[in-house]
């Protein structure tokens, strides 16, 4: 690898590429002083699509991580790799070689299996559909149909995490907290959703706000919006509301989307066992 403080990452998949993506990118995320310069090929299920994957490489040499399972095309491509002397692996294999070893089976060899049209499938939808209908407060009668509820001030990553939870499966509502405006009842007295406040520090929702001012070309230094002491006053008040319900709340002025949406399926994993342990 040059001294540029990048290199060339290839990722060869005979599907949609999200499982090489997630993989590659957790691996490279562990290397502060270098960066990847990704080359996705997505859907290479014939020679000529290889072929196209292969001339790339050839130019821009660099890591290559597949999900292919024909064995001819990992055949060449592995043998290209082998010819330009650079590194190349499958990332599904090793693990494909321990199911198989557990199971005693053989894999059924389909391209995108885990992208076939099921049941589980359209419950995504649904719930996409759903936390689209009920994003900001909208449609407060219908959020005792959720399975989650988010609330919080402006700028705490309601909306961006209630759409990652939906693509999940989870349907889920966003209420904002909005100084000077009641919470509506209907939210205050819901029972069969887990209600989860997000919040952030001060510093952090100002200086968001303050980005999102600049980029709309609204900014005022006068306005309570972006007000260090209104701001905590925001957090302060969001805070009581949920310890006075008994809310969880997160914490999110560190957190991405990913570690926000994975310590709520956390909690209602933890509520859904609750009634069996009781």
């Amino acid at each position: 690898m040059s001294d540029t403080g990048y290199f060339h990452l290839h990722l060869v998949s005979d599907a949609t590429g999200e499982t090489l993506i997630t993989v590659a990118r957790a691996a490279a995320a562990q290397y502060a002083n270098v960066s990847p310069v990704e080359h996705l090929y997505p859907m290479v299920r014939s020679k000529k699509q290889l072929d196209h994957c292969l001339a790339e490489i050839t130019e821009s040499p660099g890591l290559v991580l597949y999900t292919l399972l024909e064995e001819d095309l990992i055949q060449l491509l592995e043998d290209k790799c082998r010819d330009l002397g650079l590194p190349c692996m499958s990332v599904l294999g090793p693990i494909l070689r321990l199911f198989q070893s557990y199971l005693g089976t053989e894999t059924i060899h389909r391209a995108g299996a885990q992208h076939v049209l099921n049941a589980e499938y359209f419950n995504r939808i649904d719930a996409l559909n759903y936390t689209m209908m009920h994003d900001d407060g909208q449609h407060v009668a219908g959020l005792d149909d959720a399975d989650v509820v988010l609330i919080g001030v402006s700028r705490t990553s309601k909306t961006p995490t209630s759409i990652y939870l939906a693509n999940r499966g989870i349907k889920t509502g966003n209420v904002p907290l909005v100084p000077g405006v009641m919470l509506a009842p209907e939210v205050e007295k819901l029972t069969r959703p887990l209600v989860v406040g997000l919040y952030a520090s001060p510093e952090r929702i100002v200086q968001i706000r303050e980005n999102r001012l600049l980029g709309l070309k609204a900014h005022r230094d006068d306005d309570r919006y972006i007000d260090k002491a209104a701001v905590a006053e925001e957090v302060a008040y969001s805070r009581r509301l949920c310890a006075k319900h008994n809310w969880p709340l997160i914490d999110v002025t560190r957190r991405s989307i990913e570690e926000t949406a994975a310590a709520i399926v956390k909690l209602l994993g933890e509520r859904r066992r609750q009634p069996a342990s009781m």
